[in-house]
């Protein structure tokens, strides 16, 4: 390697009245001022003494930003002659004695050693912060004057330390040096990889001293800390709302000014929330990384996992400091609040309605627009609102996630499962305000008042006949179509409903499950126990509008009305002899 030094220096051998030797008469003149104690130049800048004429001069450089000495080998250029020569040669001939790490210059060697002793000579004068080299308590400083030195050329952004300038520079360049060699994620400082690296390794090197509870980064024990002291330093200056961490504030803020800073290359969506933005694009992959040990089902998202193993655990974390009343999830117990101070904020433009929440405003709007923006990917079919789709979705695969802890038996809906456990409890808190009856479920409640309403809202698209319920009419459309899905096991007779065929069973089986309360006598049949207790009542609601006789049963009054009409139904199939009533064949 060829080293050119410019300029050079002559070397000439002086000697001092002590004996010294010196390459140059400069350094013999430098050597004599020390010895008397004098300091003759004087810098004019900052007004430093020096004891050699030509260390003002090297001073100065400082000042001037002169770097004279160049190295050919990489051009890079050097205030002092000795910092060029060592940086070329290598040479590092300061060892450290108790740990043997080598230096290049003295001054750094005395700086490390402090690494052993611990020593701190340099103290703040302001908070009393100790440290172990003068560089980095003049950084400190800083912090106490604000001073931000160092400005960015591209925006005029101000920073405190060249580092900080240099790793926001990266922005603008999007420079990237510092790349994971696990997953090949790329960061502009290297801090933010060590960080990163956390997320594969596990560490977890912050300890909280209160729980023991640990964590990947220092600033997430900071503001874990502050759930024990109930700190919440950041105050929102729109509602006054305040929080354990800045960031906190700031994501909290977005709901006031609406900035969504996210957006999803794919098509283009603009979210609040980084964390949003990723889940949402799991739609476009299909990815769903989280899934739930109980049931195997998968989530696109951790809290989506998390929310759903309330539905195993039956946790409800969130409780309202009202009432009492506990939630499983967040969004419920915000929405519950409001009833207690009637506050609906949220009003709908086109038929005024108001809501306790936005997102309530949101699903409602969909009845005016008739949008249904969630698809079925099995059917095609399309739904306003996720939950119903996500619902809809379990009639393809079949699940029933709702296990009743008393009986085993499983739903496919939570509703579902709550209804049931009125079963084993005997609640039934929907009543008729008309008779007194009452029921387990809501539905139970209104299929029983087109009872008294008359009401038959299902119609059949053939006759035209009307039904109070869709079932009935899903039956009577078999009339149409002589489909008869429903096959006895022991006869092979069908039906066109599962109730006629659970009615025709007791044929089979002898059951008479309907029992008189006042006789113990039992029936096969509701029907035959309603007709039978008028035998008790004397009841008989059933009169023939030919000679006003009356009877207790519509099948009774059927029969009579054979001898007004002459009618024979019945037939002798080998004889051909009819008959008025069955009993007589």
């Amino acid at each position: 390697q060829i080293i050119k030094l410019i300029p050079t220096d002559k070397k000439i051998h002086w000697f001092s009245e002590c004996g010294k030797a010196f390459t140059c008469a400069n350094y013999l003149y430098r050597h004599e001022r020390r010895l008397i104690g004098e300091k003759p130049s004087e810098n004019i800048q900052c007004g430093k003494d020096f004891a050699s004429h030509s260390y003002p001069q090297r001073h100065e450089k400082i000042h001037t930003g002169e770097k004279p000495y160049e190295g050919i080998q990489y051009g890079e250029a050097f205030v002092h002659q000795s910092s060029l020569q060592i940086i070329h040669t290598g040479e590092k001939p300061y060892k450290c004695n108790q740990c043997g790490k080598a230096f290049a210059q003295h001054s750094t060697l005395q700086i490390h050693k402090r690494t052993h002793t611990g020593e701190k000579p340099y103290e703040c004068n302001q908070c009393g912060k100790a440290f172990a080299q003068h560089g980095n308590l003049q950084i400190h400083k800083r912090t106490h004057t604000g001073e931000k030195p160092y400005e960015c050329d591209q925006c005029g952004k101000a920073f405190a330390y060249l580092g900080h300038l240099r790793v926001h520079k990266r922005i603008h360049t999007g420079e990237k040096p510092y790349k994971c060699d696990q997953c090949g994620k790329a960061f502009v400082a290297q801090n933010g990889l060590k960080r990163h690296e956390r997320v594969h390794t596990g560490e977890k090197p912050y300890k909280c001293d209160q729980c023991g509870k640990a964590f990947a980064y220092h600033s997430y024990l900071q503001v874990h800390k502050r759930t024990h002291t109930g700190e919440k330093p950041y105050g929102c200056k729109q509602c006054s709302k305040s929080f354990a961490s800045h960031d906190q504030l700031q994501i909290h803020e977005r709901s006031h000014t609406g900035e969504k800073p996210y957006k999803c290359n794919q098509c283009g969506k603009a979210f609040a929330y980084r964390s949003t933005v990723h889940v949402h694009k799991r739609t476009h992959t299909e990815e769903k990384p989280y899934e739930c040990k109980q049931c195997s089902k998968s989530f696109a998202s951790h809290g989506q996992l998390q929310s759903h193993e309330r539905i195993h655990t039956g946790e409800k974390p969130y409780k309202c400091n009202q009432c009492g009343k506990a939630f499983a999830y967040h969004s419920y117990l915000q929405v519950h609040k409001i009833t207690h101070t009637g506050e609906k904020p949220y009003e709908c433009k086109q038929c005024s309605k108001s809501f306790a929440s936005y997102g309530q405003l949101q699903i409602h709007e969909r009845i005016h627009t008739g949008e249904k923006p969630y698809k079925c990917n099995q059917c095609g079919k399309a739904f306003a609102y996720h939950n119903t789709l996500q619902l809809h979705k379990r009639t393809h695969t079949g699940e029933k996630p709702y296990k009743c802890n008393q009986c085993d038996k499983v739903f496919a809906y939570h509703s579902y499962l709550q209804v049931h456990k009125r079963i084993h409890t005997g609640e039934k808190p929907y009543k008729c305000n008309q008779c007194g009856k009452a029921f387990v479920a809501q539905n139970g409640l209104k299929r029983h008042e087109r009872i008294h309403t008359g009401e038959k809202p299902c119609k059949c698209d053939q006759c035209g006949k009307a039904f109070a319920y869709h079932s009935t009419l899903q039956i009577h459309k078999r009339t149409h179509t002589e489909e008869k899905p429903y096959e006895c096991k022991h006869c092979s007779k069908s039906f066109d409903s599962h109730h006629g065929l659970q009615i025709h069973e007791r044929s089979h089986t002898g059951e008479k499950p309907y029992n008189c309360n006042q006789c113990g006598k039992a029936f096969a049949y509701h029907s035959y126990l309603q007709v039978h207790k008028r035998t008790h009542t004397g009841e008989k609601p059933y009169e023939c509008k030919q000679c006003s006789k009356s009877f207790a049963s519509h099948g009774q009054l059927q029969s009579h009305e054979r001898i007004h009409t002459g009618e024979k139904p019945y037939k002798c199939n080998e004889y051909g002899k009819a008959f008025a009533h069955h009993h007589n064949l």
